[in-house]
């Protein structure tokens, strides 16, 4: 596999998300979306951002950054993600019926849909990939009470299911087209960090995987998951899970850092770190975009790249 991160002339901190039709890019003060709407044109919504980190010091701090990051990167994510479907929903009927968010929360019930919606991701992702590994492993501890082989095989299986996932999420149809956005994204960001100019010949030129996607960020979670709870046993059931639950910002923090570290290393030894989270781009969350895809991908990046480039930098 190609190294790619070696290439790079400029390691940026802006990074993206691929959505329904379209890419959304954060830079360093600004949040970009761009849509290809059904017509064929394009929509542009430039936000400024005003996250916590910006106004605290505190919330800068390492580990702390990772975790609020995380929680600040899902809802700005959910957030553009139902922005970009509104262009695709269908016509309603004459007679719309309220939702009962907008009955009791009238103009405010966008805001309470969305945090609902990574509330329930967040619940979803926690039972999938964290509570759910935990009972399957449970069903082996008759072969073995050695807290530290069941934390490891616990985590094998977390991967697995995660890997399973993704590979299986590949295969639809609509997400086929996300993927494929998101190798815009990917090409788009590569194409900046190594000074050319943003044109869709440039962008084409360079490879869909790229070191900092999130991707690689949350295989880094699943392997950094099993260190963290290997130092609390194998409790009961009830234990268990609860453990998990408020372990995971403290895995999320931890897993930040080393993809912080990692990101802005060019040794070896970072490179093969980084390597099961690119293999997982390759096989299953990256595809390959056609010219209007990273059309869209560079009207989003232009708009959050800031007039001094050390601004950005990982």
């Amino acid at each position: 596999m190609e190294r790619t991160k070696l290439t790079n002339k400029h390691i940026t901190s802006i990074g993206g998300q691929a959505l329904i039709e379209g890419v959304m890019m954060r830079g360093p003060k600004k949040i970009a979306t761009a849509v290809r709407k059904p017509d064929g044109s394009m929509e542009l919504k430039v936000e400024d951002l005003n996250t916590l980190a910006m106004r605290y010091k505190f919330f800068r701090l390492p580990f702390i950054r990772g975790i609020v990051g995380l929680v600040e990167a899902m809802v700005i994510g959910t957030r553009e993600l139902m922005y970009s479907a509104e262009f695709y929903e269908e016509e309603e009927a004459e007679s719309t019926k309220e939702s009962w968010t907008q009955k009791i929360f009238k103009d405010k019930a966008e805001d309470v849909e969305m945090l609902l919606a990574v509330f329930t991701s967040v619940i979803l992702a926690l039972a999938i990939f964290m509570v759910l590994p935990s009972f399957i492993t449970n069903l082996f501890k008759n072969l073995t009470d050695n807290h530290i082989i069941l934390n490891l095989l616990e985590g094998i299986i977390r991967v697995f299911i995660f890997f399973i996932y993704v590979v299986w999420i590949s295969k639809l149809e609509d997400i086929k087209r996300v993927f494929e956005y998101h190798g815009a994204e990917h090409k788009s960001i590569h194409c900046y960090e190594s000074g050319l100019e943003l044109t869709v010949e440039n962008v084409k030129k360079f490879p869909i995987l790229h070191p900092r996607c999130g991707t690689s960020f949350l295989f880094m979670v699943m392997l950094v998951s099993i260190f963290v709870l290997s130092f609390f046993g194998w409790p009961n059931p009830l234990q268990r899970v609860l453990i998990r639950i408020l372990m995971f910002p403290v895995i999320a923090g931890i897993s930040y850092e080393i993809n912080k570290i990692i990101g802005r290393s060019s040794s070896k030894f970072c490179f093969l770190l980084s390597y099961p989270g690119l293999m997982v781009q390759k096989l299953a969350t990256v595809r390959e975009p056609d010219d209007e895809q990273i059309q869209v991908a560079i009207l989003a990046l232009k708009e959050v790249i800031p007039g001094d480039r050390e601004e950005d930098r990982w």
